[in-house]
């Protein structure tokens, strides 16, 4: 029987790119400072376009090359709408749901901003050195020429050539977001409408990842969540190695949201994709689909312990059908149909697995069919399963360069 594979290019999930926004609440904004003393009137460098409503640079250069997808670029168009692209440079003003064909994209905020008037913002680039881009979205406004709510961000591309030919770093920074939608885009005062998306895409129909709240209200959340680290909401880090995003190697997976339970996760798979998702801590983890196709397949690491796991499955009251016992590095397929739960239990406390290591449990799951995924990996913290981890403020969690889907606290995942 032919099975279906899911595994997500875009994101190797590490649970340690966290959103935080059940730790921080309803944080103020400007929680991440922009890169600033780049030179220019404003800090960040040279205008990217005079002040305009839809258009976009002329093509730049970038100081390195990168390897996005399979494709190598070394020149790409800055889009006054809160996006870059690397083919040609686009005007779309209201976002159109990821994968899009033929137009590789990065998009820290993909809306109708309008930098027309003379309080309505401006759009800054800057090459601080050989390895560093910077793009900078500073206090912009929307259409209609409407700077009555402003939004500050940033996109930054980094060179990691040192870790692979073509392999840099993607970087969101959110100091202050306010609006959501222009008024072309069905909103109104800068709210409602279809709000904008953030995240990038391969152009190829397969390959993109969207970061949480993306075309909804909550977009605006960016600015209080993190993949990065607890102590930096609105700070988004995504590693771009060997063309592929974190999600597709147990090297590089995919970084979750921290929620007061565990590790949240947003993201969309494919045909024949594993993802590949790391929290830390624990003994044990809980493996719950909250939306999405049931889970497949589980692939457990190696090098914990004696490599033994315990597999329960759950009854409709708990999870008390032994599921047998299960090795690290062979991977073990559910019965047709999947599950849209499981528990893994055996790992001893003497494996000491550092809080502070976001490669502590790489976990790969394949699942039953392809389609956007929210799902959550509960930690457990004692011999019997019963008890959850404790409040993400009395434990010690650590920050990781890094939803995506992305995209709370160490826990759940989903991807748009």
């Amino acid at each position: 029987m032919m099975r279906k594979f899911l595994r997500v290019k875009s994101f190797t999930l590490l649970l340690a790119a966290l959103l935080l926004t059940p730790l921080f609440g309803n944080m103020s904004a400007h929680a991440v400072s922009l890169i600033s003393g780049l030179g220019g009137t404003a800090g960040y460098g040279d205008l990217a376009m005079t002040p305009n409503d839809d258009a976009s640079s002329s093509q730049l250069n970038l100081p390195f090359t990168v390897n996005f997808f399979g494709n190598s670029f070394d020149t790409f168009y800055i889009n006054n709408n809160g996006n870059i692209t690397f083919n040609a440079p686009v005007s779309a003003y209201t976002p159109i749901p990821f994968p899009i064909s033929s137009q590789p994209m990065i998009a820290p905020y993909w809306g109708d901003v309008d930098t027309s008037c003379i309080t309505c913002g401006n759009v800054w680039v800057a090459a601080p050195n050989a390895a560093t881009t910077v793009v900078t979205w500073d206090n912009v406004g929307f259409y209609s020429a409407d700077p009555s709510l402003t939004n500050n961000f940033q996109l930054v591309l980094r060179d990691r050539s040192d870790t692979g030919a073509g392999n840099f770093d993607i970087e969101f920074r959110y100091d202050d977001l306010n609006w959501t939608t222009g008024d072309a885009s069905g909103g109104s005062g800068g709210l409602g409408g279809t709000p904008a998306q953030a995240g990038f895409d391969a152009g190829n129909l397969t390959d993109f990842f969207t970061l949480p709240g993306s075309r909804t209200a909550a977009v605006l959340d960016l600015q209080n969540t993190s993949n990065v680290s607890m102590a930096t909401p609105g700070l988004w880090s995504f590693a771009i190695r060997q063309g592929e995003t974190p999600g597709s190697t147990p090297d590089n997976p995919l970084l979750p949201i921290i929620t007061d339970e565990g590790f949240d996760f947003d993201f969309n798979i494919g045909p024949n994709e594993q993802i590949f998702i790391d929290p830390i801590v624990a003994i044990g983890y809980d493996y719950e689909i909250s939306s999405g196709p049931n889970f497949a397949s589980v692939l457990l690491p190696t090098g914990i312990g004696d490599d033994l796991y315990n597999l329960r499955l759950w009854d409709g009251m708990g999870y008390n059908i032994d599921g047998g016992i299960l090795t690290g590095g062979v991977e073990h397929f559910f019965a047709a149909g999947g599950v849209d739960r499981f528990r893994i239990l055996g790992i001893e406390t003497g494996a000491g697995l550092d809080p502070n290591d976001p490669l502590a449990f790489v976990t790969g799951l394949t699942f039953t069919d392809a389609g956007r995924v929210q799902m959550s990996m509960n930690p457990i913290t004692d011999g019997n399963g019963t008890a959850p981890i404790p409040e993400p403020g009395t434990v010690l969690l650590f920050a990781t360069g890094l939803l995506g889907l992305g995209l709370e606290r160490w826990r759940k995942i989903s991807r748009s």
